[in-house]
């Protein structure tokens, strides 16, 4: 059957949102999920207010999972509202990252224990217990109510993500999402909970995403890396789009180490007349990823990419567009930990209203940053070179 044929079929009564040459930039079509509502949300100013008004609004269920949770302000609203739920017999689940969330207080987990809260530690550093590990770490960022309404992105549960007038500042993307990706993201925590605790979740009615209406015109579907033959799937992907990549390709990336494969399809593009833009952090939470990032500014611009750093505070953002018509937002950085070793999800958005959207995003942010020029690469002190070379040398476990 013709390629531009069996896309036809395949969209239905979506051909007049998609077209066959959009399809492209996906290697999987039949994956899409259609019929959902993506409202892309900013940093915590926009992502905490919504999460916090679905998790009051929350009757049967709540599934919350955050690589750092923490017991300051934020952390503390959150808790509040996921023991009232509890306390009010709505069914509550939390797992956060023992390496991610080291600083959190004891004492907040055991009240919301108190409160009902079925809480996880994920691979707890401690030998001596049961499915403790060090180097698999959980860095999804998931909330499911009532298998409804999703949220999922690149924001964890503190103080940094939240305004800068309340102590915060981070930057920052997530997403909130109706339809059917919900139940997706809900299987990822599903198979997650599995990995951590050895045995399934049972007794949640999972039907709700199902009964959305038609009405709802946004396409895409979840990504993680739970299973071991999905462990390099988000990397697939971004492969794909970027080789049917015609005219921009825009990635904002907290910890950004491409291997061999991406600087090559990077090189490729930029040679088809591709204009390939990233964003990274000017400075980073994470000293030894930022000295092994900038270690490949110097391949990437004689490859033809640009690069600007972002001048406030932590950039954490992991979102990519190309040609304003597929985009990714999740937890994945674009280095080894996220691809081999990290549990991590996203979505991949095939949708030109919410790519174009995230482009403008992308383009305004750009005007606020500094680019690296190739000056800068040469202007490199001699103490920030041999930095750089030893901390690319451990790239494979950052």
């Amino acid at each position: 059957m013709p390629g531009r044929l069996w896309r036809s079929i395949l969209l239905g009564d979506e051909t007049h949102h998609l077209t066959g040459t959009d399809l492209d930039y996906v290697s999987r079509p039949h994956e899409l999920r259609r019929h959902n509502r993506i409202v892309l949300l900013r940093s915590g100013g926009e992502s905490f207010p919504a999460m916090l008004t679905a998790l009051e609004q929350a009757r049967r269920y709540v599934l919350l999972s955050s690589y750092i949770l923490r017991s300051d302000k934020i952390g503390k609203r959150f808790q509040a509202v996921l023991s009232e739920r509890a306390r009010a017999g709505v069914v509550v689940r939390v797992v956060y990252d023992a390496v991610g969330s080291l600083e959190l207080d004891e004492q907040y987990v055991t009240e919301l224990r108190d409160a009902g809260v079925e809480v996880v530690e994920f691979h707890p550093i401690a030998p001596w217990r049961p499915r403790w590990g060090l180097n698999r770490r959980n860095h999804q960022k998931i909330l499911i109510v009532d298998g409804a309404i999703g949220f999922t992105g690149g924001l964890n549960i503190g103080d940094e993500y939240a305004p800068e007038p309340e102590g915060g500042g981070w930057h920052d993307m997530h997403v909130m999402v109706e339809g059917p990706i919900v139940y997706d993201l809900e299987r990822v925590f599903r198979r997650a909970w599995r990995y951590a605790v050895g045995k399934s979740i049972r007794g949640l009615d999972s039907s709700a995403p199902h009964q959305v209406g038609i009405a709802f015109r946004h396409q895409g579907y979840s990504v993680d890396n739970v299973q071991l033959r999905s462990r390099f799937r988000m990397h697939h992907d971004y492969l794909h789009a970027i080789r049917h990549a015609r005219k921009t390709i825009s990635i904002m990336n907290a910890y950004f180490i491409p291997d061999r494969g991406l600087r090559r399809q990077f090189r490729k593009a930029v040679e088809r007349g591709v204009s390939v833009r990233v964003i990274v952090p000017s400075v980073s939470d994470v000293a030894i990823v930022y000295h092994a990032s900038r270690h490949l500014y110097g391949r990437l611009l004689a490859q033809g990419v640009r690069i600007f750093e972002w001048p406030e505070r932590m950039m954490h953002a992991k979102v990519g567009v190309i040609d304003s018509t597929w985009a990714t937002i999740g937890s994945y950085n674009l280095d080894a930990r996220s691809f081999l070793h990290n549990l991590e999800v996203g979505v991949v958005l095939l949708d030109r209203e919410l790519a174009s959207s995230l482009q403008e995003t992308f383009d305004a942010d750009t005007a606020k940053c500094r680019e690296f020029t190739q000056h800068d690469w040469e202007s490199r002190s001699r103490r920030e070179r041999i930095l750089q070379w030893l901390a690319y040398g451990f790239r494979y476990w950052l």
